[in-house]
């Protein structure tokens, strides 16, 4: 993954979509958002919370509201792209130039705008506790180094790496894995520290 870290080179990078890419951002300059990158895509903050996500994807380019949960949504045309997952985030989905609507893409941008200057948000609950996939215990256990430095990790980068290892379904997936991620717990890196600002 070629990480950018401009919006120049965001919508370079994604020429099927650079046009609409180039009419968003446009829209969303109107407003008193600040821009930015964060996670290699466009985002854009209010006082340094973030307000909008832009992303392009294979078939769609998406207007991602991080509060999206509190907007009205008149036109219902956000949807929960993780139902069940998702608590605060929605989505906007553009497929075409025709889905670029200007004046409503302005209409929810500004009541989003709004609603974070109002302190409207959903905070992640974050879980305290979690298990260990056996495969990764039985190293654990077996190297009181790696545990050691394991145990030195957050643990969100705990979590990370257990629900790493126990989301592979074939037990080969796991060896390959468990290669990966051993030196990377030794080192002291969590698992997507290469994706972090």
């Amino acid at each position: 993954m070629n990480k950018v870290d401009s919006i120049e080179a965001y919508i370079l990078k994604h020429e099927k979509w650079s046009l609409h890419l180039k009419k968003v951002r446009a829209i969303i300059k109107k407003t008193s958002l600040e821009e930015t990158v964060k996670w290699g895509i466009p985002t854009y903050t209010v006082d340094s919370k973030n307000v909008v996500g832009l992303a392009a994807f294979k078939n769609h380019l998406s207007l991602w509201f991080f509060q999206g949960v509190f907007l009205l949504d008149p036109y219902n045309i956000l949807i929960n792209a993780q139902e069940g997952k998702t608590k605060g985030l929605r989505q906007w989905r553009i497929q075409s130039e025709e889905d670029i609507k200007d004046e409503r893409i302005l209409e929810y941008l500004k009541e989003a705008i709004a609603n974070q200057k109002a302190g409207k948000e959903i905070k992640p609950k974050r879980a305290t506790t979690f298990e260990i996939p056996p495969i990764l215990l039985k190293h654990l256990q077996a190297d009181k180094s790696l545990s050691g430095s394991f145990q030195k990790l957050t643990l969100g980068k705990r979590k990370e790496y257990a629900e790493y290892i126990a989301s592979a379904k074939r037990d080969d997936t796991k060896l390959n894995r468990i290669a990966k991620i051993l030196p990377m717990i030794r080192d002291g890196i969590g698992l997507n520290d290469k994706y972090k600002n």
